[in-house]
């Protein structure tokens, strides 16, 4: 049930010294808003200006700069790209002083059912992987998982799942490589991941025996006799595997285990007001269980750094992370590109101007919790509470290094409506507001446009992300599970050759 809109509730003011508040739902032109006439009409989450701004002034929200207008804006007047502009900032960084301790489990923290592996990590789920090494075995590797796709499972065993993709050839020797085969290689070595293949045609340049294991087969399609005689190799090896896997149990886990990635994707103006904060919140009761939570996505806490960087663990936590961001700017340079190139026409629509609003909003994800660590794609995640991980903000790219770092849930917040999954770990959706929700209903787990509506709290929807992640990692299937989603796209940072 929405609540009905009032001259006051038909706007959310985020902070005291905010200029500009945020349409819950549209307002005409003409409405009185806060003790003022609004000059047009403004969409929900579209921004009013609620004081006069002059030329050159800067606009605020959440308490932070979100850029500076281009003209003057009167009280009353929709803000957006017409009239603010976007200005890289200049912070002075407050590293911490002093160094704070890990998280450690807590006594009686929540638990859930996985599966135990021999490294010490636990998977939510028990899939088989059959990973192609280069494009030139991708399609193979799709023909090896399809002939698994209506074979009757056993118990405890969730499927032969296919990682084709575009890369793994045309690399020159170095970084790009050297990323590719950490990625490849944490999809291969996941907790959610009892066995795997590796597969490649057999001349590329990310070379099969780079990658070894006790669950590990490799097979080329040169030596194996092309593609019809690989398909049965691999499917020798894969019936073998199956047997394994089907042999193990789900068995008790603290929650402490759960290590959870978190990303937004199709992002509006609600997402920093609803859902981003409602993770926030799950987040931190991830972290107060001894779990991990994994915020992602460089170019969208770019204009927020600076409150990451006060929650460092200490020093040397919040360097890696400016060096982070400090070298992602440099890639955009290479390239010509800003990092206010990342609001996407759909952002816009939905009410974000800048990539420092966008930012704002999107690093409410990781809740309150100590920064404890930052990594870089793909690195594996082995520190409790919160932790950054350097990735692109497009999210099949991030999604994919979240899944090769080892988190074995993904919670993925959505304003616009966006459909995307990983095959061997579970995305949770979670909507910014109660439209979306209703008209992409198939692909939506929770829904926090509650919060908006005046039907929720922010705490309330984080506890209810938190008893549905317990869920999900003991078995309950999400909304892009059942819908088979299984994007994967490596991040390729270098050039073709």
């Amino acid at each position: 049930m929405i609540t009905l809109a009032t001259s006051e509730n038909s706007t959310i003011l985020l902070h005291p010294s905010d200029n500009v508040a945020i349409a819950r739902v549209p307002i005409s032109a003409g409405a009185n808003v806060r003790g003022i006439s609004s000059r047009a009409a403004i969409s929900a989450g579209h921004k009013i200006a609620i004081r006069a701004i002059a030329t050159g002034e800067n606009v605020i929200r959440y308490g932070q700069i979100i850029g500076r207008a281009k003209t003057r804006i009167e009280p009353g007047d929709h803000v957006h790209t017409h009239n603010l502009a976007f200005e890289e900032l200049s912070f002075e960084y407050e590293f911490p002083a002093s160094e704070s301790p890990l998280p450690k489990p807590a006594a009686g923290a929540p638990a859930f059912l996985g599966y135990a592996r021999a490294d010490g990590r636990v998977g939510t789920r028990n899939y088989i992987a059959v990973v192609a090494a280069s494009n030139c075995a991708a399609h193979v590797a799709e023909l090896i998982a399809e002939a698994y796709r209506d074979q009757p499972r056993p118990e405890n065993f969730d499927g032969v799942v296919a990682f084709p993709h575009g890369e793994g050839c045309g690399h020159s020797i170095g970084p790009d490589t050297d990323q590719l085969q950490r990625t490849l290689a944490g999809v291969i070595h996941h907790p959610n991941v009892s066995s795997a293949i590796i597969l490649g045609l057999g001349c590329e340049v990310n070379q099969i025996d780079r990658y070894t294991g006790t669950r590990l087969a490799g097979m080329t399609l040169q030596e194996s006799g092309g593609t019809r005689a690989t398909v049965e190799a691999a499917r020798r090896e894969i019936d073998r595997m199956i047997e394994l896997a089907a042999s193990e149990k789900r068995t008790g886990q603290p929650a402490s285990k759960i290590v959870l990635g978190l990303n937004c994707g199709g992002s509006d103006s609600f997402s920093g007001i609803t859902a981003n904060p409602a993770l926030g919140a799950c987040s931190d009761l991830v972290a107060q269980a001894g779990g991990t939570a994994v915020l992602a996505e460089t170019p969208e806490i770019f204009g927020a750094e600076h409150l990451l960087i006060r929650r460092a663990r200490n020093r040397e936590v919040g360097e890696k992370l400016l060096g982070f961001v400090r070298g992602y700017k440099q890639y955009l340079m290479r390239f010509g590109g800003s990092f206010d190139d990342n609001p996407t026409p759909g952002n816009k629509a939905g009410g974000l101007t800048t990539i420092l609003e966008k930012s704002l909003g999107a690093a409410a994800k990781a809740g309150t919790s100590p920064l404890n660590d930052a990594v870089d794609y793909g690195e594996r995640v082995a520190t409790p509470g919160f932790v950054f991980m350097n990735t692109p903000g497009y999210d099949p790219v991030s999604l994919t290094g979240l899944a090769a770092g080892g988190v074995n849930l993904i919670a993925f917040t959505t304003g616009r409506g966006s459909a995307i999954g990983f095959a061997t770990v579970p995305v949770i959706k979670i909507a910014s507001n109660s439209m979306t929700f209703t008209r992409m209903r198939d692909n939506m787990d929770i829904n926090a446009g509650r919060i908006g509506d005046g039907d929720a709290t922010v705490a309330g929807i984080g506890h209810e992300i938190f008893d549905l992640l317990l869920r999900v990692a003991s078995g309950e299937r999400t909304a892009s599970e059942r819908l088979g989603h299984h994007e994967f796209v490596p991040w390729r940072i270098g050039p073709v050759l």
